[in-house]
């Protein structure tokens, strides 16, 4: 049975209670109706309020991601089997020719990657080794020489090293050859007993005989005495010398430093670059732990495939959870006005001028014949107190006041006790950052060649706004440079007066909002009073893109 396909619903940077509480309901409802596997996410931290909320409705916190870029764990790796560095030059090519492929990843204990070897690096071995010792200096495994040579062990221990000594073809004459051979050398000669007495006499660590396959039992003694390894091999002398380096292990030759690797969590947009500056055509690819997962090539790039995605409650690229661009978003739900977001192809987008984005999923409940679980209706109606503050907002419709009503009914709350409590959760400052309290509900909007951010505070009074007026003022300033902004305003919004104190800063944000709202709003701190102003969507976004214009 194959795995059923991930999608991610999600709402936008700084979520808020809506966000949240849609992304969560539509993916529960997708589930009932669809056979992918939907899953809430979220793309950042959530504030007090919506904490409060999924605490009360018993709801699980959406995990946080914050780029939904292609990433390495997106594209189909080669999973090339690691191997041991014990493994012969021999045997290590004829995998690469099965496989097809021109690196091996060397991996050790528990699949830890300790180097790779390609296909050049057996060339060299081949063609640039031309000292005899080589063989000893890589410490070559008797059971590599014996597999290289298809050959047999007549006496000793195949899993002892050949250490000490050079590698010696003893083809001179019967009265000379033997001082050619010093003691732990490692000699290859015909199966010609008397020569092989005179080789024995000078002590080497290893006899192979060639074009043979048994060899005189005087012989096998006189090599047990010494612990002289006795290998056969049918093949010839000159073959025998020619394949005998082929027996080296791939440690001997491999890359252990400055690997150039990639984990499954990396994005293409980063590894493209890496990959640029190198000549590699394969790179191993790591998991979590350090340990070998596969192999990465250029190739592999053709074959990514995108995260999906279903957006909610935004459709603006600047809101949007960072790499939307490298995404597939299947769907898009909100009630904003509509941004800046292209699809390559036509998708589901469903936009209606309500209060919530919530209010429109609980629609689609409706239209699916999908029953509302009472978790699912407390988190809707939370979301849509939140955004109509409690149907307070000029934003709130009819169908969001009967939506409301309907879905206190299955929850069984008071959505007056909910939205109050809700209310005081969000407002309690005491125990936040500024950074926290001033991100809570933050958008960056572009218009007229400007990019500027309005974020909203909301309180249940005007004393705890208060309180928080100069630092947040004191702020603004950190924000036009982090995020390399030209304007931003903050609307310290009170819920019960249902008025906004406007902050502004950043070059003409002054006569901006001045245009938008009149000068005679200004006050002596060098904030703007916006009574009856509580919808960042409604009541202040479209007057200050209007003054943005002009």
């Amino acid at each position: 049975m194959s795995k059923k396909v991930d999608v991610w619903v999600m709402g936008h940077k700084n979520p808020d209670t809506d966000s949240v509480c849609a992304a969560i309901s539509y993916a529960y409802l997708k589930n009932q109706i669809d056979d992918k596997n939907y899953i809430p996410k979220k793309a950042g931290d959530i504030n007090s309020e919506t904490s409060y909320v999924l605490k009360r409705f018993d709801a699980q916190i959406p995990e946080t991601v914050t780029d939904v870029g292609t990433q390495i764990k997106d594209i189909e790796l080669r999973h090339t089997k690691g191997v041991s560095d014990h493994y012969s030059l021999k045997k290590a090519w004829e995998l690469m020719r099965t496989e097809d492929v021109v690196t091996l990843p060397i991996v050790g204990n528990n699949d830890l990657l300790t180097g790779v070897i390609v296909n050049g690096d057996i060339a060299y071995s081949y063609m640039d080794v031309y000292d005899n010792r080589e063989l000893s200096r890589a410490r070559t495994q008797y059971k590599n020489i014996i597999e290289t040579l298809q050959g047999h062990m007549i006496c000793g221990n195949d899993h002892g090293y050949f250490v000490k000594g050079k590698v010696v073809v003893a083809s001179g004459s019967r009265e000379t050859f033997g001082n050619d051979i010093d003691e732990d050398d490692l000699v290859i000669m015909g199966n010609i007993k008397e020569r092989q007495l005179i080789a024995i006499e000078n002590k080497p660590s290893c006899l192979i005989v060639t074009d043979a396959t048994i060899v005189d039992p005087e012989i096998i003694e006189k090599c047990d005495q010494i612990q002289c390894v006795l290998i056969t091999t049918e093949f010839d002398c000159f073959t025998t010398a020619r394949l005998i380096n082929q027996s080296m292990p791939i440690k001997h030759f491999m890359t252990k430093k400055n690997l150039i690797t990639f984990d499954l969590d990396d994005y293409v947009d980063d590894v493209r670059e890496a990959m640029s500056g190198v000549r590699h055509r394969d790179f191993p690819v790591l998991d979590e732990n350090r340990k070998y997962v596969g192999m990465f090539s250029r190739r592999n790039l053709l074959n990514m495939q995108k995260k999906k995605v279903i957006l909610v409650d935004h459709n603006e690229k600047t809101q949007a959870v960072d790499g939307i661009e490298q995404a597939e978003i299947l769907e898009i739900i909100d009630h904003h006005k509509i941004g800046s977001l292209e699809t390559i192809q036509p998708i589901y987008f469903r936009n209606q001028p309500l209060g919530c984005s919530s209010t429109i999923i609980y629609q689609m409940f409706e239209e699916k014949g999908v029953e509302v679980p009472p978790k699912i209706a407390g988190l809707l109606l939370s979301a849509i107190l939140s955004d109509t503050l409690m149907f307070r907002s000029p934003t709130c419709t009819e169908v969001d006041k009967k939506v409301g009503a309907e879905l206190a009914k299955i929850a069984e709350v008071d959505y007056e006790e909910l939205a109050l409590h809700m209310f005081e959760a969000g407002s309690d400052f005491g125990s936040k950052t500024i950074d926290e309290i001033f991100y809570q509900d933050f958008k960056i909007f572009h218009a007229a060649d400007k990019n500027f951010a309005v974020a909203q505070i909301s309180a249940v009074s005007k004393s705890q706004l208060d309180g928080i007026l100069g630092k947040i003022s004191d702020y603004m300033n950190t924000v036009l440079v982090d995020k390399n902004l030209d304007m931003v305003y903050v609307m310290l919004t009170n819920i019960i007066d249902q008025s906004t104190e406007l902050l502004y800063s950043g070059k003409d944000s002054d006569s901006v909002v001045v245009t938008a709202f009149g000068e005679e709003k200004l006050t002596d701190r060098e904030t703007m009073i916006l009574p009856g102003v509580v919808s960042r969507k409604k009541q202040l976004i479209p007057p200050i893109m209007e003054a943005l214009q002009q």
